[in-house]
């Protein structure tokens, strides 16, 4: 019991708790967003697909 008065009516039981908290919502926010990421379709890289057709927009050599 002297452990749950401790937690919560004492500033480092309280600073605590807030920790734990915080950690647990950054968790929480973290799984989501890898989980959005990881069903996202691939996109193609904008600097490869100006380099795709590199030798087809050359003149021709005489």
């Amino acid at each position: 019991m002297k452990l749950l008065t401790d937690l919560f009516s004492t500033d480092y039981g309280l600073m605590s708790i807030i920790g734990i908290g915080f950690m647990l919502c950054m968790a929480a926010f973290f799984v989501r967003m890898f989980l959005v990421k990881m069903n996202e379709p691939p996109t193609p890289h904008p600097a490869t697909g100006a380099h795709a057709g590199l030798g087809n927009n050359l003149p021709p050599s005489h």
